[in-house]
């Protein structure tokens, strides 16, 4: 570069440093421009020798983050600080967290030390499980230490989608779909509206090019005839919101690009077809104490001129959503019978929905209830510290969480409670305490009882219904759709595999001594090999369940005499160093036998994915092809993301399953004489049987004799045949059979 050249640039960084102060939404003081200052110098040496792709100087990008923190975001002069520090760390061995710590305090330090973390795990290497949802699991344990680390990483994100024009195709689209998948939920759930939006418009830019283009091109070409159709709809309630002496503004304005393209796919319709392209705003000045009534009364007049839908009103000023986002929306019939969404909202309400975070602390009295965003990420920590939970599990489950939408539901005593919509009855009863969850039996909804996977609506009062000798079972997994019950439900399921698994260890001691047969690590290494199993555990919790029997043990105890079997634990011993670690593993796992096909896990036919070769045992999923039929995919498949995030609607939730952990129905017919307390014999002798779960149960009586069904749930035949053999020995009892 020319002294010129060099003298142009310092301008530009000079300039763009100003423009920063310029633009902050809250008011800097002396002292938070100090600190910005000393910062912006920080930064300027920490990347004094760094250009980026484009060829720029890269302390542009820093200074461009902080803007966006300062400017759309609103954050105060430590995030500013923080936002301009960000990459220091990472990008200049002379720079340490401890320095920072220094220089700018520990509040500072700690979010570039979060930010630093996030940077880090990228270079992480681990095969055997999905990196990116681990670093977003990991990325996402820093709302732990700092919300603002997120709220930075968000404004990083989307400088970098705004500057990826010199990047790689693949690594544009890389990028683009991590955006997609979870950067523009978080956006959304931390109430980052217009950023949401700016970053769903640039993923779909590079993920979907000419889509993109097609549809910023037509929203060009119709601009004109929607500001006339905009200031037509305004003309008609201009007159009447100025008899009101009110003070407000109307604004236009247009979907966003991504969500018209939803709305296509959705409908199954072209961009003309797409009816209501664009929102009107009206935004009206007031104190607290009328800003209420006055909403209303803008409605009120709205829908004086314009008939609206009555099932399109969203009332988000009497409850508020838990991204403290307020406003009324409403949907009217507009000119040339055209429907229009008109947003209702305060300057205080439009300033949350602009600013999310910032703005709502800003308003935020002191003697308010705890926040809705702490209250969430405090929930959310319980979630994401679960060491058992699958990494692509968890963020799936978690991305659902973030754009879901949401439904209010009220406790029996009045309280409002929020849930993503599609939540049930369980949902709820977690929602409520974790010790309530664990302990339901069923629930009332709007005074009816309701079962377990009832799915509640808005409005609905629910009273959650407990009992000490429940405990959750592998159903439960299937009614439960938050991340928190989810969570909790499979946490639970493992510690009772656990106290099965030790159950089964003792039954197994004294089985072997019958078999003259110590239990022993030798012992217990032939058994795992023998079985075919892989650990310890999974061992002890087949005997505990009953599915490896005498018969077997006994077979396995004349193998040890046989010559060849003799060889192979020879074998065996030498390997016990190398494998006394893996069966020391505190888990369960499980052989798999066959693939199994969304909720009702059907068996379908499909083919192994080349890309990542999927074998038995592996997490994975279906993905519904236009001309191979289903192609299973391991979760952490290099495509997984991008399948993910742009052809959702063609992912089918797929499972391996072991054929000897499966439950079953069953159905036993009973005939005999009938006498009193007949029925409770029965009843007493399935509730005794471990591993046994009555679904249902009918007994008819003629002529003193009797005869009933009873239909069960069993994980094996072995537990059947038990079952059968104790129902026999009822007096009075004639048949069991099992059809």
């Amino acid at each position: 570069m020319t002294e010129e050249d060099i003298e142009k640039e310092n301008a530009a960084i000079t300039k763009a440093y100003k423009e920063l102060l310029k633009v902050s939404y809250t008011t800097l003081t002396d002292d938070d421009k100090k600190l910005i200052r000393k910062a912006f110098e920080v930064a300027l040496d920490g990347h004094k020798n760094q250009r980026r792709k484009s060829g720029e100087a890269y302390i542009f990008h820093p200074i461009a983050v902080a803007k966006i923190v300062a400017q759309e975001i609103g954050l105060d002069a430590t995030s500013i600080a923080a936002a301009l520090l960000h990459d220091v760390v990472e990008d200049n061995p002379d720079y340490e967290i401890i320095d920072i710590e220094k220089k700018f305090g520990k509040t500072v330090a700690t979010i570039v030390d979060g930010l630093t973390k996030i940077a880090s795990l990228s270079k992480e290497k681990d095969m055997n499980v999905s990196m990116q949802a681990e670093n977003f699991r990991k990325m996402l344990l820093t709302l732990n230490d700092d919300v603002r680390v997120i709220i930075i990483k968000i404004a990083d994100r989307l400088h970098n989608m705004q500057t990826m024009d010199s990047m790689r195709e693949d690594k544009q689209e890389k990028i683009a779909s991590e955006t997609l998948y979870i950067y523009a939920p978080l956006a959304h759930r931390i109430g980052l509206y217009n950023i949401k939006t700016k970053l769903e418009d640039l993923g779909l830019k590079y993920t979907e090019p000419d889509v993109y283009f097609d549809i910023l091109h037509k929203i060009k070409e119709s601009k004109e005839e929607q500001d006339l159709y905009i200031a037509e709809f305004s003309e008609v309630i201009r007159n009447s919101l100025d008899k009101e002496s009110l003070a407000y503004t109307i604004k236009g304005r247009p979907k966003s690009i991504f969500s018209i393209r939803r709305k296509m796919l959705k409908q199954g319709v072209s961009f003309d077809e797409v009816y209501d392209k664009f929102a009107i705003r009206i935004i009206y000045a007031s104190d607290p104490s009328t800003e209420k009534f006055l909403a209303w009364k803008i409605y009120s007049i709205v829908t004086d001129h314009f008939r609206p839908n009555p099932i399109r009103l969203r009332d988000w000023i009497s409850s508020p959503k838990s991204t403290g986002y307020e406003a009324l929306h409403i949907t009217v019939m507009g000119p040339k019978g055209r429907w229009v969404e008109v947003q209702i909202r305060s300057d205080r309400m439009n300033e949350i929905a602009e600013k999310g975070y910032a703005a709502h602390y800003k308003y935020k009295q002191g003697n308010e209830k705890e926040d809705n965003l702490e209250d969430w990420i405090n929930k959310l920590q319980e979630a994401l510290e679960n060491p058992e939970t699958n990494a692509v599990d968890f963020v799936e489950q978690f991305k659902l969480n973030l754009y879901s939408k949401e439904i209010f539901v009220f406790t029996p005593t009045g309280e409002l409670k929020s849930l993503p919509k599609g939540a049930t009855s369980l949902d709820f009863a977690f929602n409520i305490h974790t010790e309530v969850g664990m302990k339901t039996r069923g629930a009332k909804v709007n005074g009816k009882l309701a079962p377990l996977n009832h799915v509640l609506q808005s409005g609905d009062q629910v009273d959650v219904l407990t009992s000490e000798t429940v405990k959750p079972n592998a159903n439960w997994l299937d009614y439960a759709t938050t991340a928190r019950a989810r969570s909790k439900i499979k946490s639970a399921l493992k510690e009772d595999k656990k106290r099965i698994a030790e159950e089964g260890k003792e039954i197994l001691r004294r089985k072997l001594k019958q078999l003259k047969i110590n239990l022993n690590e030798a012992s217990i290494n032939e058994l795992v090999n023998f079985f075919k199993l892989k650990t310890s555990l999974d061992l002890f919790y087949r005997v505990g369940i009953g599915t490896i029997d005498n018969n077997m043990l006994k077979d396995y105890a004349s193998s040890r005499s046989n010559a060849l079997m003799s060889y192979i634990k020879s074998k065996i011993s030498r390997k016990t160093n190398i494998k006394k670690e893996e069966i020391e593993k505190e888990e369960i796992t499980t052989n798999y036998d066959s693939l199994v096909f969304g909720k009702e896990e059907e068996k379908l036919d499909y083919k192994l994915s080349s890309c990542c070769n999927p074998i038995p045992g592996d997490d994975v999923f279906g993905f519904l092809t236009v001309s191979e039929g289903i192609k299973v995919h391991k979760k952490n498949c290099p495509n997984a993301l991008s399948l993910q995030s742009n052809y959702a609607y063609r992912i089918m939730p797929a499972k391996w399953i072991d054929s000897s952990q499966q439950e079953f129905f069953a159905q036993i017919v009973i005939t005999g004489i009938d006498h009193i307390g007949l029925v409770n014999d029965i009843t007493k002798i399935i509730s005794e049987n471990m591993h046994v779960n009555m679904k249902s149960i009918s007994f008819e009586s003629d002529g003193g004799l009797f005869s009933g069904k009873i239909n069960v749930v069993v994980k094996n035949n072995t537990l059947l045949k038990k079952l059968l053999d104790k129902l026999k020995k009822i007096n009075g009892i004639d048949k069991v059979t099992r059809l």
